[in-house]
């Protein structure tokens, strides 16, 4: 058995596991009368939702492309979007969801240094839509996380935001080429890794100018952006309506999924499997009715991951062929991410 279907076995049995994990620890004897209960239009509800948050993931894509001067079609950006989904889950931290992104843009016809760009920009507006919600939803949830106070997670999200803005005008300005430059001089950085961490931060400032040379169709780049991120997060209150809730504050609801969406950024497990279901049980153990939080947990990481995940792996065969998921993922995603951490001299 090759690497890539150890990989992909790997990955159906950790979803298996976990998955069954949390719906063994989280049952009680209130499940199967709360369950009685579920509306089973909620399920259409949530694919609905998702299938909107889709729909405005693939129009900013689009917008993107124009803006960067390059064409792509509409089944093309699907590609895209559900490409992202297949190589994310299979890869720590959701790496690979990028290398996926630039294979099928490049297939698309994009040249490389602009899908790159393009590629990085998508992540930054995701990243910093859901950096502007935290400040509002500190100020409504008390105690979100365990041990750390609402007031030090403001002054960190603020710290950030404060940081985000210093970084694109460093940039802008030329700052942080002096500063990156005195940096790898002092730390020694080998010469393999100094030329990765040049061409990736050419790739940032090349997409920190896409952002500027065209303000207004970047600001509709950006509510796509946040419309995609709200719709997918929004199955959660529609499986929450299938089962009777209706007096939940929403306003919290939601800022929690922000809030735990904007943590799997950053986590080491393949898509976030494990620390998504674990911290939506913590985060959602008082909202949901009895002995149902792992099942919902589960659901949601069904129509929001795997469904998306399992039509993206449709998508990787119809596009690159069996050959290509036999010994040639490994070769064509070190290509992509070599082209992503060098497409910027392409660009430039």
């Amino acid at each position: 058995m090759n690497k890539f279907y150890r990989r992909l076995l790997f990955l159906v049995l950790l979803v298996l596991v976990i998955s069954g994990v949390v719906i063994y620890t989280t049952v009680d004897i209130n499940t199967l009368k709360n369950l009685d209960r579920f509306k089973w239009w909620s399920i259409a509800l949530a694919v609905f939702a998702v299938s909107l948050g889709l729909f405005f993931d693939g129009s900013r894509l689009m917008h993107l492309v124009k803006i960067s001067h390059e064409k792509i079609s509409l089944y093309q950006a699907v590609q895209v979007i559900f490409g992202n989904y297949f190589l994310a889950l299979l890869t720590p931290g959701a790496t690979g969801g990028a290398v996926a992104q630039l294979m099928f843009l490049r297939h698309a016809g994009v040249p490389t240094g602009k899908a790159a760009v393009l590629v990085i920009v998508r992540t930054l507006l995701s990243i910093f839509f859901l950096t502007l919600c935290m400040p509002f939803i500190f100020m409504h949830d008390s105690g979100i996380l365990p041990g750390v106070s609402n007031r030090t997670l403001m002054i960190i999200t603020l710290t950030a935001f404060v940081g985000i803005i210093a970084l694109v005008v460093g940039a802008r300005k030329g700052v942080l080429d002096r500063l990156l430059i005195w940096i790898m001089h002092k730390v020694k950085v080998k010469p393999k890794r100094r030329n990765m961490i040049w061409a990736f931060y050419r790739d940032t400032k090349s997409a920190i100018s896409l952002l500027s040379k065209a303000p207004r169709q970047m600001l509709v780049v950006f509510i796509e952006s946040g419309l995609n991120l709200l719709c997918i997060y929004a199955i959660v209150p529609c499986l929450l309506l299938g089962l009777g809730v209706t007096d939940a504050d929403w306003y919290t609801v939601m800022g929690r999924m922000i809030f735990l969406n904007m943590l799997l950024y950053f986590t080491p497990t393949p898509g976030g499997s494990g620390i998504a279901e674990g911290g939506f049980v913590y985060l959602f153990a008082d909202t949901v009715p009895a002995g149902t939080v792992g099942i919902i947990a589960v659901c949601w990481r069904l129509i929001a991951e795997y469904i998306p995940f399992l039509i993206g792996f449709y998508y990787t065969v119809t596009v690159f062929g069996r050959d290509f998921l036999n010994r040639k993922l490994e070769e064509s995603a070190c290509a992509a991410e070599s082209d992503l951490t060098s497409g910027g001299k392409q660009h430039e």
